[in-house]
This record gives structure tokens, sequence and C-alpha cells, in this order.
């Protein structure tokens, strides 16, 4: 693909290639935010006030006025009426070319007023030579890259790109009207869109021009994918078949509890995929107390059943404590050795612990990132295990998997999410995943009701807490600072630790934030686990993992300014005994700005629903995948056109098109995805 050659850069080439802009594809590719429409001249008597309109004038007046604040003030007259166009702003050689006289096209917005017609920062040029005739692109930019720059900048590479069809090609044709338009007619139209077409089918996406570019754009995200599959298909794992009356067998016979159908389910699918000579590569999800831990542990036994080594990593030590404790429960009866690795270890147990993990009599590993430092070496690593996945970063996976001792092997992976993936997600970022779901919750879990609070009535949170304290039960109080901030007026942990303290004398208070020693994080949880504190005051770093049962209410402060699965992952901290159970949501009024809509739309959908694949669609509707995604996608942009909420239907025809390019036109398939994604698609490896 043809690239403008670029011997030394200069500070607008380097801020272009900051922005991605360094191939003509990539140039052709960055679209418009917006279009101005300088086709047409407006006449000043016929203008409305708070038009958007492009007047051509005379400058009859020009003057820097030092009353109140320093500004150009320039008069024009069009013939009809006068306007002023007022600048904060501006260079010298503005100013000198704006001299009476001088003919000038000026657009922005009308105001009126006692002193007639207004422009605030109008865009001003000379009037010469004919109006344009298409709309003119304003495009997304940096700081000091003009938009005439960029403009001929964008044209240029539009005009070199190779823009050779490539989706109309064989079976591989969408029933679409969008494919009438070649590729390279509709970039130039959405690049200089006819004054007469509809703005409304440009700014929603939907002209038949941005129809293909999504088409193009899902169709290259689907061929990588099933790229990145086939690729893991061809690579070789140890098979993992356990053996009859092992371990698996053992560990299902220990347990205290019987599983659900679903995990039942997922844990065959997760057996069959470990029997194979290929590595498994399988997210598991399931919502918040869905029952992960468990279906993991069998995998673990499989693994341990074959004669090798499995490792388990959590990105916070809270979380990795909790999976260490509940694994330890069940397979040091049965004669299992499990390792625990974290960064904060004293040198002597972490030399022990890398000792038994290096000898490979540490069956099982389980820890934080720690575990993918170089000095950490396994003896027979063939299944990792990595929960809440998307907190992780493409390069930690990859490094936890590059810890296969024998060269030409690849381990098995094993995914764990608690944010349930929406179907079109699912289809799209996760499509080179197999995805197991665990839909059902464990029986003996209470619902949770769940209440929007005004801050307003905070004392009347706090004698909730005194009832659930009277009758033995826990309370969590989730704040979201640690510090005071000039810029959100947000109570913070330890005022609100404080005051709570106040509140209910004789009471154990706890008091978690992450900048606390890990000793000192330890020693709360430890208290609050053991039933030896009342209540626990924290920040976000209860979010997943900690599982205490006795805890029947949960005061969610500032619940606005939280994310909607961040939420409902704090919610599903309560609800894990017999006793019923509540969160509170309270949130900010008063001299506080108005609930946004996306503010009101999160705490509607928590309120309305507990089912987390129906929270997981709605947080997809408001906020977009980047939330679901995480780390995911280091390297490579989200979808830059396609909109998986509304172009499902694109999506289903893609990964149906995808598999058909790639089998009879592979060259094709590879330079359609390199022309969308160039060298970006490293993150599908992990």
């Amino acid at each position: 693909m043809a690239v403008a050659p670029t011997p030394t850069r200069n500070p607008l080439q380097k801020a272009m290639a900051k922005m991605g802009l360094v191939r003509d594809i990539d140039f052709a590719l960055h679209l418009p935010l917006r279009y101005e429409d300088e086709t047409r001249i407006v006449r000043l008597a016929d203008a409305r006030e708070g038009q958007w309109a492009q007047i051509e004038a005379t400058v009859t007046a020009s003057e820097v006025s030092l009353r109140q604040r320093r500004q150009l003030l320039v008069t024009v007259d069009d013939g009809t009426d006068t306007c002023t166009l007022r600048f904060f702003s501006y260079y010298p050689a503005q100013q000198k070319a704006w001299q009476p006289g001088a003919r000038v096209r000026a657009r922005g917005e009308l105001k009126g007023g006692f002193l007639g017609w207004t422009m605030m920062h109008p865009t001003v040029h000379a009037a010469a030579g004919p109006l344009p005739t298409a709309l003119t692109p304003v495009y997304p930019t940096v700081a000091g890259l003009p938009q005439a720059y960029l403009r001929k900048a964008v044209q240029g590479g539009l005009a070199r790109a190779e823009l050779s069809e490539t989706v109309a090609v064989g079976d591989a044709v969408p029933p679409h009207a969008a494919l009438a338009w070649p590729l390279r007619e509709a970039l130039q139209f959405l690049h200089h869109p006819a004054p007469a077409v509809s703005l409304q089918t440009l700014e929603d996406h939907s002209h038949p021009a941005w129809q293909r570019l999504k088409i193009e754009e899902l169709l290259a995200q689907q061929i990588s994918q099933l790229q990145a599959r086939r690729a893991r298909d061809a690579l070789a794992a140890p098979a993992l078949p356990g053996r009859a009356g092992g371990l698996h067998a053992r560990l299902m016979a220990a347990l205290p509890f019987r599983l659900t159908a679903a995990q039942q389910r997922v844990g065959a699918e997760i057996a069959q995929d470990l029997a194979r000579p290929q590595p498994m590569h399988r997210l598991l999800q399931g919502d918040v107390g869905s029952g992960k831990t468990v279906v993991a542990a069998l995998a673990a036994a499989l693994c341990i059943d074959s004669g090798r080594q499995c490792a388990l990593m959590a990105p916070t030590e809270i979380l990795a404590e909790q999976h260490f404790r509940k694994l330890i429960g069940w397979l040091e009866p049965l004669g299992i050795t499990t390792a625990w690795l974290t960064g904060s270890q004293k040198t002597r147990e972490r030399r022990a612990m890398l000792a038994l993990i290096a000898s490979g009599e540490a069956a099982l590993v389980v820890g934080t990132h720690a575990m993918i430092q170089d000095k950490v070496q396994f003896s027979n690593l063939a299944l990792t295990v990595i929960d809440e996945q998307h907190r992780f970063g493409v390069a930690q996976r990859l490094a936890l998997r590059d810890k296969m001792a024998e060269a030409g092997l690849e381990p098995h992976l094993l995914m764990m999410t608690a944010t349930p993936i929406p179907r079109t997600l699912a289809m799209s970022y996760y499509a080179d995943l197999e995805v197991s779901t665990i839909d059902e919750l464990p029986p003996g879990r209470t619902p949770i009701v769940t209440r929007l609070v005004n801050a307003a009535r905070r004392d009347e949170v706090v004698e909730r807490i005194r009832g659930q304290l009277s009758q033995g039960r826990q309370v969590y109080w989730v704040c979201p600072l640690i510090e005071e901030s000039e810029a959100l007026d947000l109570s913070n942990a330890t005022a609100t630790h404080e005051a709570l303290q106040a509140a209910l004398p004789g009471v154990e208070v706890g008091l978690l934030h992450s900048r606390m020693p890990v000793a000192d994080k330890k020693a709360v949880m430890a208290q609050f686990v053991q039933g030896a504190m009342g209540v626990l005051v924290s920040t976000t770093v209860i979010e997943v993992g900690v599982d205490v049962p006795n805890a029947s209410l949960m005061v969610i402060e500032h619940a606005e300014r939280f994310g909607l699965s961040q939420l409902h992952q704090l919610r599903g901290r309560v609800g894990r005994g017999a006793a019923a159970s509540a969160c509170v949501l309270l949130y900010a009024t008063g001299d506080a700005p108005r609930l946004g809509e996306t503010a009101r739309a999160r705490l509607r959908a928590m309120v309305e629903t507990q089912d987390g694949f129906e929270i997981a669609r709605r947080d997809l509707e408001i906020r977009g995948p980047g939330e679901f995604l995480g780390a995911r996608q280091s390297g490579a942009a989200l979808l830059r056109f396609a909109d998986l909420a509304t172009d499902a239907d694109l999506l289903a025809w893609a990964r149906e098109a995808a598999p058909v390019l790639l089998d009879r036109h592979p060259a094709l398939a590879q330079r359609h995805v390199a022309r969308w994604f160039g060298t970006r698609t490293e993150y599908l490896k992990a």
C-alpha cells in the first residue's frame, strides 16, 4: 500500500503520526466530525437569530478595543445590514488583512441585540473565487494541527490510497444497497458531501456511504478474528484428559454442595477442550456469585490429574487471596500443594514459593501479576486461568502464557469475567474465543432489594445500618475517593469513616482503601470476614472477590459517579447468605449539578434489574464496548464506524462472509485486513 515518503518529519507530520495518520489509507479513513456549509451566502436581511450562516460583506471598520477585555472588532456590511465580528484571540496578520475595504466571507452563529448582528470568533477568509460545491469537512485534530493543513493531507492521502474493491467478491456479497457505492466513491462523498444531502443521515451514519464503510470495517474485524482463531488451532498444547477416579472425581465428591446444571455444562465444555492437543482459548462468563471459582478448580484438577501445573492469576491481592483460601480449602485435604505468589511477600516466603513452583511440587499456583516476573519458573505449566481478564493488558496475558517450559507447546487458557458479555460484543471483539456461560445462580442466593436514596436522607440510611447491626449483620459503605478534591464535591472514605464512627458508638467501623499497606488491608479484611467488624468503609478495592455471607447491606455513596458494571459488581458483595439483603444507591442533589442522562440511565437500570446479562446489554447501550473490553484492545482501536447497538445485521453478515472470503480469496482477505488494521492485531494473540 502506497505511503507518502517522509524522510524528515516536521511538527505537523509528527502531530498527524500521533493521531495514527501515517499511511495513505489512514488519511482516507480519517472522516469528518461534522460539516460546514460554505456553498451558499445568506443575506443579513434574511438571517435569523441563532442561525449558523455564511455572509459575504465589505469591512467598514476594524479596531482593537481595550474595554473590559482586549478584543478585535471588525464591522462588515453586506449591503442589506451590518454585523460585528468579535475576536478575543487573533493574530496581527488577521488584523492587517481585515482592514476597511477588504471583501470577506465570514461563517458563524448570528446573534442579534441592541447593537445589531454579532458573530463571535467566526471563520473568516477573503471573498475570492467561486463558492465551493460541497460541504466543508471539519476533522478530528489536535492542538497545533490546523484544519486547512489536515484537509489538504487527507485529500492527498485519499487520492493516493489503494482502494480497489474487496468486499464485493464471489460469494462474499451482502444483500445490501450500500454496495452500490464503490469504496472510493463512498469515501469521496463522505469527505465532501453535496449540500443537498440530509445532514441527519451523515450524523447518524445511516447514509449508504457510511453503511459501505461499516461493512468493510466489520468484515476486516471478523477476518482478523478468524485468522487468530485458526492460527491458534494450528498450535500444539498438552492434552489434559485427567484420569478415572483421579483428583477431578475426588474433588467432585468432596465438595460440600451440588453443582448447578450450568456449572456442570460449562465444566464439560472446558474438560472437552482440555482433552484436545490444541490450546484451549475459552472465556468463562457468569454473573456475580454464579460459582466460577469452583469451575476453575475442577479445570485445575484435570490439569493436575495429568501431571501438570496450573496457574491462576487475579488482578488484586484481595481477589487472589479469596481464590487462594477457597482453593486450598478444597484441594489441600486431597493432598495438593498450592503456592501463593504476590508482590508484597517477604523475601524468605517468596524464595520458598519460587522453589515449590520450579520443582513442580506446587501443582497449583495462585497470585497476582507477580507470577509473570522473570524469576518465576514453572516446571510443567499447562493451564493458565486469568480472573477478571479485562483488567490485564495484552503483554501481561502473553507473559503468563510464555511461562510454558516445553518448546513448541502452548498452555491452555481459561479467562473468567463476572461482567457478562452481550451477544453482539461476543460476536465481534470476542469472536476469536469460545465462550462458556454460567446462566444460573446457586440455590440459596437471596434477591437483593435496590433502592435509590437522595443523599439528603443520609441519616435514615445510618438508622437502617443500626437495624442491620442489631440483627448481627454486617454492612459495606463504599466511597469513590480517598482524598478531598476541588474538582469533585465528593465525600471521601476517611471522612465517612470518621462520621460513621461517631454515629455508631460501640461498633467496630473499619477503613479500607488502595493506598493502605498490604498488611493493613489484610488485617482489616480478616476482621470483617471473621465478623469482628460491623461496618467496612471502603473504596472500590472490594469490587470483586470479597465473599462475606453475613454482610446484608451495601451502601454506595455518590452512586452516580460509578459505571454500571462496577455498581453491579459492588451490589454482588451482599446477598451471599440466607438473610434478606439490600443495596442503597446514594446520589447527590441540592447544590450539586443535576444528574446527567447517562447517570440516570445507569441508576435506573440498577433499580429495575439484577440480571447481569441485562445489565451488560444496557451498559453496552449507554457506554459502548470499551468498559467490557478493558485492555484486550491494547494496541488496536475500537470499531470507529460500526455501532454494535445499531449494526447487528451488518455484523451478522460479516461473520458469515469472513470465512468465505478467507477460504476462497486468501490474498484479498489479507489485503483487506491490512487496509483497516495494519499491524494492530497483536491483541488477538492474548
